[in-house]
């Protein structure tokens, strides 16, 4: 890949896709592709194979999705294993379809069992149940990796897939109904230090937690596409895909306070033990793509502080 091979984002206004938008600009790209969604629905296999006939990207990222928390996901269990399905069968067979050199997929930690051996490595793929609650998105994202590995071994594809832990960043969701924990945190405590009066969190914060920053997953992506080949990959996972974590682990409750002390809120905090815990720890093995010449560089600190100040500057309410 060279700066101006023709780069398709697809998801580009997402917390990952909008990353990617910054970090492949930084790194010189020039030939960018972005359509909204009211400009190409992704679910449409007749409009994605007329796009991709149109502009003929050579590098794709793979980051559109429906998502969304435990309730969305539960509730709407259709839409999501469909729309998320019909995205990734519709691009893969185009990116095949009209030549596309690299295509890198974006998948989801929820494809493992969900009692899964800890830490997760590419092996405990389809070793046990998934999770209940989301297992319609899991699915999808298994069906994704699983078509990038079969487009390969049929097509020659150079198609690889990435799996990241619980990601967070500038643009990430603030919705107290529907944001993952790191994010509910900073609202949390943020509208705490600003109103007065203490923070009440579920559980007695015991969990432990593995966090990615997402200037530090688009990096990992971007390197994929510059330097890992699906032949080679093969050789040393036959899913084609690896885990990006930062291999860290924090009790929800050192998070909490960490939290606290990056927005400068020295109040209470008070844990509702009555509220369940999840499940008591979560980590990605991500010794491979470490094998391969990846590692995260953001701190979870310096982390915070940037995801902090963007929350601070886009605030709505």
């Amino acid at each position: 890949m060279n700066t101006t091979t023709p780069v398709y984002i697809a998801g580009h206004r997402g917390l990952v896709g909008s990353a990617l938008a910054r970090a492949l600009t930084a790194c010189g790209y020039t030939n960018l592709i972005t359509r909204s969604r009211a400009e190409l629905d992704l679910t449409d296999q007749s409009a994605v194979n007329d796009f991709f006939a149109a502009e003929k990207p050579q590098l794709v990222f793979l980051a559109a999705a429906k998502v969304g928390g435990i309730m969305a996901n539960n509730t709407y269990r259709a839409d999501f294993i469909y729309e998320n399905i019909a995205i990734a069968t519709n691009l893969i067979r185009a990116a095949c379809d009209h030549g596309t050199a690299k295509l890198v997929n974006l998948g989801s930690s929820c494809i493992y069992p969900r009692l899964a051996p800890q830490p997760m490595k590419e092996e405990h793929l389809l070793t046990g149940p998934l999770e209940p609650t989301n297992e319609p998105y899991a699915i999808a994202k298994i069906a994704a990796l699983k078509l990038c590995r079969c487009f390969h071994e049929q097509y020659g594809c150079n198609f690889v897939s990435a799996m990241p832990t619980n990601l967070y960043g500038p643009g990430d969701n603030f919705d107290l109904t529907s944001s993952h924990v790191l994010a509910a945190l900073i609202r949390k405590i943020h509208d705490a230090k600003r109103d007065g009066g203490p923070v009440r969190l579920w559980g007695d914060g015991s969990p432990l937690r593995e966090f990615l920053h997402v200037d530090d997953l688009a990096d990992a992506l971007i390197f994929l596409a510059e330097n890992v080949d699906a032949p080679a990959l093969h050789d040393r996972v036959a899913d084609l895909f690896v885990n990006v974590g930062s291999e860290s682990e924090i009790t929800i409750r050192e998070l909490a306070a960490l939290v606290a002390d990056v927005v400068g809120y020295d109040g209470e905090v008070e844990w509702d033990t009555t509220k369940p815990n999840g499940t008591p720890r979560k980590l990605m093995d991500s010794s491979l793509v470490h094998s391969l010449g990846w590692e995260a560089k953001i701190s979870l600190r310096d982390g915070i502080r940037s995801t902090y100040e963007w929350f601070v500057d886009n605030e709505r309410s």
